[in-house]
């Protein structure tokens, strides 16, 4: 036992462990939908897409979560003109601004000899040096994150069946995508500190993959992904503590290898049912 907590009497190691925790909490609300919806390519580009107001931000000596928070607008925005006003598909306007922001942050950084170590964090996380101020921004963005999910659950529900009839009903499918893309943007923006630009995607998706290994309902889904979740930080930081490890790394690589574990163990409690779809997923979670 001792093994286990020893680490976390350093303050630092504690202040990740809660940061991290509430990270995992934002992730596997968000992550769950970006699975259920097929959103991974737009959560991984919202997480490059953030360098240029990042890098920016560092350099004009301002948080950087609001040169985070401004790229990711910028970029969501821009998806969402090409998407709607010009005839590329959505995920081209991603790839379009994916690559574009990706380009911007990389010109940014290359004028800045001195930016080699923040542009490490940025892009690899350093959880270890969270402070009081972002967890506050965490322990913010968390019930945000689910008074969100609980009050457009519904909408949510209707527009994995269909935009149109989520339109006849009256529940706004348009502004439900709205949200959810928000939702993404502020999973990112909220977890890059912990886990870095590049990393960030493991700790949205592997505990919702894993979670959804055991269960069909979307709450469910959810809470199952949340401990998933809490427990590849406490295992990634304990790995990084012991052995020397990049601690963002550490917890992203855990979170994924959760996913495939927890795969090969509902293998071999029992057979899979035939994979349901997401429409199927979603009645589940509406009955």
């Amino acid at each position: 036992m001792t093994l286990f907590l020893e680490p976390f009497t350093s303050g630092f190691m504690l202040n990740a462990l809660i940061g991290g925790v509430l990270c995992a909490g934002i992730c596997a609300v968000v992550g769950t939908w970006v699975v259920i919806r097929g959103m991974a390519f737009l959560g991984e580009a919202m997480a490059h897409g953030m360098l240029p107001g990042v890098a920016i931000a560092t350099m004009a000596g301002i948080p950087v979560v609001l040169g985070a928070a401004g790229s990711a607008i910028v970029m969501s925005l821009g998806v969402s003109l090409l998407s709607r006003r010009g005839k590329l598909s959505h995920d081209t306007g991603i790839g379009l601004f994916f690559v574009g922001m990706l380009a911007a942050g990389v010109i940014i950084i290359s004028h800045s000899r001195s930016f080699a170590t923040d542009a490490t964090a940025i892009l690899f996380g350093d959880i270890l040096a969270i402070d009081a101020p972002e967890l506050l921004m965490l322990a913010w963005a968390l019930p945000v994150t689910l008074l969100v999910a609980v009050l457009f659950h519904r909408s949510f529900v209707a527009l994995v069946f269909d935009a149109r009839v989520a339109q006849v009903m009256g529940l706004r499918p348009r502004l439900a995508q709205v949200l959810l893309v928000g939702l993404v943007t502020l999973a990112v923006v909220s977890s890059y500190q912990a886990v870095g630009a590049l990393l960030v995607l493991g700790l949205l998706l592997g505990p919702a993959v894993a979670a959804s290994a055991w269960t069909n309902r979307i709450p469910a889904t959810m809470e199952l992904a949340a401990v998933f979740g809490a427990v590849s930080v406490l295992a990634g930081l304990l790995i990084s503590w012991y052995f020397g490890t990049a601690a963002g790394a550490s917890i992203a690589l855990t979170a994924i290898a959760s996913a495939a574990f927890s795969s090969l163990a509902r293998s071999a409690t029992r057979p899979l049912r035939p994979t349901d779809s997401t429409t199927q997923k979603a009645v589940r979670a509406h009955a």
